[in-house]
């Protein structure tokens, strides 16, 4: 068996590299234990020299990280702008967000040969290459146009649209071209499985796509969960409570995560069911990601708007009912928070997966499980039909679910979540990964 070579846009950060927290990192983890592996990706550094200057590289365990350089322009233009400016709205529905210019465009594919030529010096004749995610559409095309013969593997953890909204976006028949060179192609769900192969075929295209739902270890995050839970700074959190059921909602600061819809269903709660009133807390942990795109600065302006509203209009001396941070807690802390909590409150508008679902069900206390309400366009909704699933454009339904989730018995709790945590720990990270990696090599036999 070959090198496993990884490209992603980022590398896991070096803390990461010992102890996986993010998903790519923990849905990677088993699969480079068994094989040498290269990660390549960006640095995070920004150089005007940035061509002149070597890779840097960390050997961890089988792992052979190597990161590189960019300028300042293409981290504005391939990263901020078009990545996260054009492909990530693109891909979420939100095309009213989309500000393509050409410029950013070019150096988009600018980038990517960035990564190409990086990552075409270290390669060896029978490597796998796996590469992650929209940043890296076109880097398969850019790998064969270099010679690049062995199998090459794509995953997009993200949504893709159908063929009626990808359209929108300029030259995406070259875009889908460059993604059409890889010998498969992975994505989340059946659904965005049909979108991408509906768009290949507008264009004559011939890929093979295959949905592969990522998961999480649910063995060593429940475990956390437990450990955590009777820690002292969670224990500290709880007590702050006063008793007052818990509502959880954990996400970076992003609009496609339905948190000013979230807010509002909550708000809903407390204004159609006026008995939770003093009697729940919901805590909102939202660290800020993106802060230099404006689309995002805005929504944290509305979010503390909306935040102080619905705190000054039902908070009383004595209780505050929505608690919101933008800081990021530990993942260890947060496991044990979602273990003591009663309701988890996962609302995005569109989501590839969303990992905190599973987190949330794998955390539980198996005698007294919490409900998770769940908005019924994540990608992990389909995988979970238990949850309460919710539609976050209705205020009026979520606050509904939050009430249910809230009075429900402990019988219909825990047959709701012992039906999920079977799933959870049926389709996980490392089953993911095996999957995808055994499916390439079907596609494209070792050489």
């Amino acid at each position: 068996m070959g090198r496993l070579i990884i490209v992603s846009n980022r590398t896991p950060a070096p803390g990461e590299r010992t102890q996986p927290a993010g998903g790519l990192t923990v849905g990677l983890y088993d699969a480079v234990q068994t094989r040498e592996t290269v990660w390549v990706g960006w640095s995070g550094h920004q150089h005007a020299d940035a061509a002149d200057r070597p890779v840097q590289r960390e050997q961890v365990g089988n792992v052979n990280y190597v990161t590189f350089d960019l300028t300042q322009k293409q981290y504005d233009r391939f990263y901020l702008n078009f990545s996260n400016g054009v492909l990530w709205p693109l891909c979420h529905y939100r095309t009213n967000l989309i500000r393509y210019t050409r410029e950013d465009c070019d150096v988009y594919y600018e980038a990517n040969r960035v990564f190409a030529d990086r990552l075409i010096s270290l390669l060896e004749p029978d490597d796998t290459i796996w590469i992650h995610d929209y940043h890296l559409f076109p880097l398969g095309q850019m790998l064969r146009d270099r010679g690049v013969t062995g199998r090459i593997g794509f995953f997009l953890h993200i949504p893709f649209p159908p063929w009626s909204v990808a359209r929108l976006l300029p030259k995406l028949d070259m875009l889908l071209t460059g993604l059409a060179a890889c010998d498969l192609i992975g994505v989340q769900t059946p659904e965005d499985e049909s979108n991408l192969r509906g768009c290949f075929e507008a264009y004559g295209l011939k890929a093979a796509v295959k949905a592969v739902p990522i998961g999480i270890d649910p063995v060593s995050f429940r475990q956390q969960a437990i450990e955590s839970a009777v820690s002292d700074e969670v224990v500290k959190i709880v007590d702050t409570l006063e008793g007052t059921r818990l509502i959880i909602g954990v996400d970076r600061l992003d609009y496609s995560k339905g948190l000013p819809e979230r807010m509002k269903g909550f708000e809903a709660l407390l204004k159609n069911y006026p008995e939770h009133r003093g009697q729940v807390t919901f805590l909102q942990v939202t660290p800020v990601s993106r802060g230099g795109v404006e689309s995002y600065r805005l929504l944290k302006e509305e979010l503390d708007g909306l935040v102080g509203t619905i705190n000054g209009a039902y908070g009383t001396p004595d209780w505050v009912p929505i608690r919101y941070t933008t800081w990021p807690i530990g993942r260890d802390i947060l496991a044990g928070l979602y273990r003591m909590a009663d309701v988890g409150f996962v609302t995005p508008l569109r989501d590839g997966m969303n990992l905190v679902a599973k987190e949330f069900i794998a955390a539980q206390d198996e005698e007294d499980p919490g409900v998770l309400v769940l908005s019924r366009f994540a990608g992990a909704a389909p995988e979970m039909p238990e949850a309460l699933l919710i539609n976050p454009l209705d205020a009026e339904g979520m606050a509904d679910a939050l009430h249910i989730g809230l009075t429900m018995d402990v019988k219909a709790r825990h047959a709701a979540w012992s039906a999920m945590y079977e799933e959870v720990s049926r389709n996980t990270a490392g089953s993911w990964s095996k999957q995808f990696l055994d499916s390439l090599e079907e596609i494209r036999p070792c050489p």
